[in-house]
């Protein structure tokens, strides 16, 4: 349990901080599944139960953007405790909702007390292992970071398909209380914990209104801009122009005034820079791959929720195998490169991915999600290494909340984006296609000519055949039609993965343990 010094043993330390950040990142995608389940049972559309999603990743984001401010006013163990009792006490509320108003509040508190687990668990991380071994403690992050995304939809899937939506929620108390006991036993309070308590400024409320803005707003067009007809909206146009002020206002604003909410300064470390830029698209791609897969074999296979889920599990597996082999390799290879490698790997999986058709098997969809995950092996422990190798000590606990507000933001976009893209591609697809259902076209009188010779040989009339027909023929359009949707996305975002392999050929070669800070 301990080193001989009397201290925890930072493994079981870092075991312990993952555990609640696990749930927090879980509770982003294990209610997508739920949602229809959730605005049957409470009387409400299914656009309006997607507010359920939409509140939690604004509340979530800006919390997490603040949380090293929180921390130092209130200490990071303490803080730690109160988001994990906080996060529980929502996740039960939610669970014991009657109605839609409540869920929206609960899931609202939710997302802030939920916001600062995934930096406080960074933070403990960079404090209780040397920079030499944080490679290898990352490793174990990527659990609450990769694993948990995939896990989502199964276990959402599993628990409405045989319970009800409710438990997707109740199932986060047990492990809530049992974080809370595991926390107070093992993670310390930090040495300077009391002195920054003292020393901590005034708190910054306009830094905080400004970052509000920019990812609230951001968040919130983005989850709807579908619904709203995007630009064509006045409500989406409002939120897009708050959401510009907020960025370059609080941009301009946190670099110049004297004790920011986050130090937007760490950004002039360039292994940072490109770290923050790598992770963000990685979690905009990890999240829209993790929607969209199980979304189509829903939607043109048929799957139920649970089943749609299981598609993704083998990919978790593939990656707990893979991940302590890539700790193994960066102890060989430069971090940049095995980043690099990681960016072309994820774009190849990802159009690799585009081979979908109208009867794709599981065994293939499950091929195509392991292929992903395989690549996003390559990247969430070299990138967080990266992150923090050559940032000062000094400004670790900003980075740490910077970092994950990436990933979890942008990731948020990602599901909305992605989804967004099927339903513009399905319409693209869709008149494109149209135009080869006429009489003219040859191929089209065939193929109903086929399709009328098989109804009659059911037994139907050759009149009903002719009317029957055409109806037949649009529904495997439709069905190919969404079918090219979904690969046009995996499409687009193998494009946007190769960003990540520029950004780390970018980064400088400073290994961890030659780090000047972050110890």
């Amino acid at each position: 349990m301990s080193n001989g010094g009397g201290k925890p043993n930072p493994w079981i330390v870092a075991v312990v901080a993952t555990i609640p950040a696990f749930m927090e990142v879980l509770d982003t995608t294990i209610v997508n599944v739920a949602l229809p389940y959730i605005a049957g049972s409470l009387a409400v559309s299914r656009d309006n139960a997607t507010w359920s999603l939409t509140t939690y990743l604004v509340a979530n984001g800006i919390v997490l953007t603040i949380s090293s401010a929180i921390s130092r006013r209130v200490g990071r163990k303490r803080y730690f405790l109160i988001s994990i009792i906080g996060f529980t006490v929502s996740s039960l509320a939610c669970g014991v909702s009657t109605n839609f108003g409540e869920i929206l509040l609960f899931r609202a508190l939710q997302g802030l007390f939920g916001g600062g687990l995934q930096p406080m668990q960074q933070q403990i991380i960079l404090d209780v292992f040397p920079p030499e071994k944080r490679q290898q403690a990352f490793a174990i992050t990527a659990v609450a970071t990769i694993i948990a995304p995939v896990v989502g939809p199964l276990l959402g899937g599993y628990l409405t398909d045989n319970y009800s939506w409710h438990w997707i929620f109740l199932i986060n108390v047990p492990i809530g209380v049992l974080s809370v006991f595991t926390v107070l036993h093992y993670v310390e309070t930090a040495p300077n914990e009391e002195e920054q308590r003292r020393t901590a400024p005034r708190f910054d409320y306009w830094g905080v209104l400004f970052i509000s803005l920019a990812l609230g707003c951001m968040e919130v067009g983005a989850d709807r801009g579908e619904d709203y007809d995007w630009l064509g909206s006045n409500f989406i146009r409002v939120m897009a122009v708050l959401s510009l002020i907020g960025y370059v206002f609080g941009t301009a604003y946190l670099l110049y005034t004297k004790n920011p909410v986050v130090n937007l300064r760490v950004f002039k470390d360039r292994n940072f820079a490109l770290s923050w830029f790598s992770i963000a698209m990685m979690g905009f791609v990890l999240y829209a791959s993790a929607v969209i897969l199980p979304q189509f074999a829903q939607s043109s296979l048929g799957y139920n929720a649970f089943l749609a889920g299981l598609v993704l599990a083998p990919g978790a597996f593939v990656l707990c195998l893979l991940i302590p082999l890539v700790g193994q390799v960066l102890n060989v290879v430069p971090v940049k490169y095995v980043i690099s490698a990681g960016g072309v790997a994820l774009a190849a999986s990802l159009y690799y991915s585009m081979n979908l058709v109208p009867d794709t098997d599981f065994y293939h969809l499950v091929l195509f999600r392991s292929a992903q995950t395989a690549a996003l092996a390559l990247l969430f422990v070299p990138i967080s290494s990266a992150a923090y190798s050559t940032v000062p000590k000094e400004l670790n606990e900003d980075a740490a909340a910077l970092f994950s507000m990436s990933r979890n933001v942008y990731g948020g976009v990602g599901i909305s984006i992605s989804t967004a893209l099927v339903t513009d591609h399905l319409q693209i697809r869709q008149a494109h296609l149209v135009g080869h259902l006429d009489t003219v076209n040859q191929p089209y009188n065939v193929l109903l000519q086929q399709i009328q010779q098989a109804i009659v040989a059911t037994g139907q009339t050759m009149e009903q055949a002719v009317l029957q027909a055409p109806n037949q023929v649009f529904l495997m359009l439709q069905s190919q039609a969404a079918t090219l949707a979904y690969n046009d996305v995996f499409l687009i975002t193998a494009l946007l993965s190769l960003a990540i392999a520029v950004a780390g050929l970018l980064m400088s070669n400073v290994k961890p343990s030659a780090s000047g800070g972050a110890g």
